[in-house]
Order: C-alpha cells, then sequence, then structure tokens
C-alpha cells in the first residue's frame, strides 16, 4: 500500500475475524515498532504479544471491560522501559518514543490489512500482575491486531487551518 493510503485507511477497529496471523506477518509489524526513532536511541521499549484465550480475557477485563479486546487473534501490550535524565531534557521521552514505535506498529499493521484499536484506558497494576511486568516498567498501550471483521468507520478531522500555526502561534 502506499503510504497515505496507509494513514487515510486506518480505523480504530474493534471487531476482529478469527482469522489467525500468520507468524511472518506479525514479525513484520514487530519489526517496524522495532525500527520506531527514540530520544538517545535508547528504544525504551518492550512489546509483549499474547495469544492466550484465557489471557486475552483478563486484558479485556482489565482494560474496562472492552471485551471486542479478547476477540482479537492478538493483544500486544506495549510498555516503556526507565530511561536516564539529562540536563535540558524532559522527562516525558519514554512516553513519547513508545507512543512512536506503537504508531508505527499499527501503520504497519494496516499495510498488512490488519484492524488495530489503540486501547489507554485499563488497570495497569493487574495488568502488570497478569503479565509479570515489573514496578519500574510501565504500560503504555493495549493494541489488540486482527482481520477487521468489519472497517472501523472514518472519523472527522479538524481542517489543517485550525490546527496549524506558521511562525508563531495563533488562535
Amino acid at each position: 500500500m502506499e503510504f497515505y493510503t496507509v494513514i487515510e485507511e486506518r480505523r480504530s477497529v474493534r471487531s476482529f475475524r478469527v482469522d489467525p496471523i500468520p507468524e511472518d506477518v506479525l514479525l513484520r509489524i514487530l519489526e517496524a515498532a522495532r525500527k520506531a526513532p527514540s530520544a538517545n536511541n535508547f528504544q525504551p521499549w518492550k512489546f509483549i504479544v499474547v495469544k492466550d484465550e484465557e489471557r486475552k480475557r483478563k486484558i479485556a477485563d482489565f482494560c474496562m471491560g472492552q471485551n471486542f479486546i479478547a476477540e482479537a487473534p492478538v493483544v500486544i501490550v506495549a510498555c516503556g522501559l526507565p530511561t536516564p535524565s539529562r540536563i535540558g531534557g524532559y522527562t516525558t521521552s519514554m512516553l513519547v518514543d513508545v507512543a512512536i514505535a506503537v504508531e508505527h506498529l499499527i501503520l504497519a499493521a494496516t499495510n498488512e490489512g490488519l484492524g488495530t484499536c489503540w486501547i489507554g484506558a485499563f488497570d495497569n497494576t493487574k495488568l502488570k500482575r497478569l503479565l509479570g511486568i515489573p514496578d519500574e516498567i510501565q504500560v503504555v498501550a493495549v493494541i489488540p491486531v486482527g482481520y477487521p471483521l468489519r472497517k472501523g468507520w472514518k472519523t472527522p478531522r479538524k481542517e489543517l487551518e485550525e490546527i496549524v500555526c506558521f511562525e508563531k502561534y495563533e488562535d
């Protein structure tokens, strides 16, 4: 798929077919996440790939009961690793870096004909306990991945004039 077509086609998908994701396809989308840029090249991420049905059901429960998550053949939990602070730097770079990697993964999944949904509402403590995630590691996102049962709907976007300023901030 052409790059801008991938961006245009990406949707939040909340219903999935039962078809498994071929391992080579799964590895390609994970490879896309691995190649994401990060501050100081720290690459402060770890991705947990979950296929076990019972574990996916628990993840869905811990994501405020969003049961469609468990219907996906794969759920990927994106974690952020602690990074050293730099003088003059900012403390949110890990979150930004993981977000960039997740977006790479999501766009790669779209290119492969897969659907995803970025989940940010979850019980961090329960997820960490379920998946054996150490205290110092932060769960950043839960991403169900699978072939869409239905194409997600296109949501409205603001016009460029509403979101872009040139040279200085303007209302």
